[in-house]
């Protein structure tokens, strides 16, 4: 079965860092691809990142590019976030996905197949 554990949410002040973990199991890790999605209270789902292990193709939302970084330890299977210059907008509900490799193309319209459960981030201004 596919497993995602998403972890390492938190409370940072703004312009703080904090990196999340998607640790995955259950599947061939190279032949999929991860996302990272965020839902903030009463708003809809949004993709942030996607990143393509058979190509290292990553894509990042424009909300943001610049400020956060996914890294893929495919030894390790987990892949990072690293997020910095932290927004109180940033305040959300993190989700890592995965799915085939073809679905980082639309992953913001369409989502992924397989769902960890969250992890919560809090940026207090």
């Amino acid at each position: 079965d596919v497993q995602l554990q998403a972890s390492g949410g938190g409370l940072v002040q703004v312009g703080g860092s904090l990196r999340l973990s998607c640790a995955a199991s259950g599947f061939t890790f190279d032949d999929y691809a991860i996302g990272w999605f965020r839902q903030a209270s009463g708003k809809e789902r949004e993709g942030i990142t996607c990143f393509k292990s058979s190509d290292g193709t990553k894509y990042y939302a424009d909300s943001v590019k610049g400020r956060f970084t996914i890294v893929s330890d495919n030894a390790k299977k987990t892949v990072y976030l690293y997020m910095n210059s932290l927004k109180p907008e940033d305040t959300a509900m993190y989700y890592c996905a995965a799915d085939r490799p073809w679905a980082c193309d639309d992953y913001q319209d369409y989502g992924m197949d397989y769902w960890g459960k969250g992890t919560l981030v809090t940026v207090s201004s």
